[in-house]
């Protein structure tokens, strides 16, 4: 999802090689440290990860064979080859018991599978590659990919009445916006950790609702419930909200705001009936 938006963004400006799971496995050190010395590049951007938050959880060592281990291959990779390391993390990375957005020098408390299999990705990042560019994404979604407004949308146009958990709250992330801060920050030269998600925040039972009405559907219930009416195998961070705090002391241009990227996502991607 996040990789061809990338590609996308970056083709006109800069020669681009995309490697799929076939071409370069990165939990496979040697084959990945190969792929990438033969490639001689400037930089290398890895946006593969297991991202089902659930499947982790019976999955740890596929988790951290991808998230953990890959990322640091990539890394470690990239070094050997003179180039960038750029890296997508999470907000999962937090536990969400702060009251306020999280800035990036917040102390990381990950809660369950996933988020330790990311943050110890980040980890190895950091130390296997001196010129590293982390970046904390959130909510994401876009065109290319299953995504929570993709599957709300789906299901409404199937049944009347929707479920949503309306206590947990973040900062949906349009992957073509993404794409260009990657774009914007890579050019300027950023090193470090950043936070790239859209402006605004909201939880998910307001984004369905937002993302059914732009669809068109009507005669569909939203109904707002709790976490604990909807359990999940993953423990999930209350707040998910990320203040993209660098950006804006650096003066780069802030994300629009998650409901302008979100309705162009829904009209645009998925359609009205």
């Amino acid at each position: 999802m996040l990789a061809t938006d990338l590609a996308r963004e970056l083709s006109p400006h800069h020669e681009v090689i995309g490697l799929s799971r076939a071409d370069c496995d990165i939990g496979e050190a040697a084959a990945c440290r190969s792929r990438i010395a033969a490639l001689r590049p400037d930089v290398v951007v890895n946006a593969a990860a297991m991202t089902n938050v659930d499947a982790c959880e019976s999955s740890e060592e596929a988790a951290f064979r991808v998230n953990a281990a890959g990322a640091g291959n990539v890394a470690a990779a990239a070094r050997e080859a003179g180039a960038l390391a750029v890296h997508f993390s999470t907000d999962y990375v937090f536990d969400g018991r702060k009251s306020e957005p999280y800035v990036e020098e917040d102390p990381p408390n990950p809660q369950g599978v996933y988020a330790r299999s990311k943050l110890a990705g980040d980890e190895q990042v950091h130390e296997r590659a001196a010129e590293h560019l982390i970046l904390r994404i959130s909510w994401v979604f876009g065109a290319n990919g299953r995504n929570f407004i993709r599957t709300i949308v789906g299901a409404a146009r199937e049944r009347p009445v929707l479920r949503i958990v309306d206590d947990q709250r973040g900062s949906p992330s349009y992957t073509p916006d993404i794409a260009a801060a990657t774009r914007r920050l890579i050019e300027a030269g950023a090193r470090g950790t950043y936070h790239v998600t859209n402006s605004g925040f909201c939880t998910w039972y307001e984004l369905a609702a937002r993302a059914v009405e732009w669809a068109g559907l009507t005669g569909v219930e939203v109904v707002p419930v709790s976490t604990r009416e909807f359990p999940r195998p993953a423990p999930r961070p209350a707040n998910s909200v990320l203040a993209n705090a660098r950006l804006a002391r650096e003066g780069f241009p802030l994300l629009r705001p998650w409901q302008e990227a979100a309705r162009e996502y829904v009209e645009t991607a998925l359609g009205r009936p």
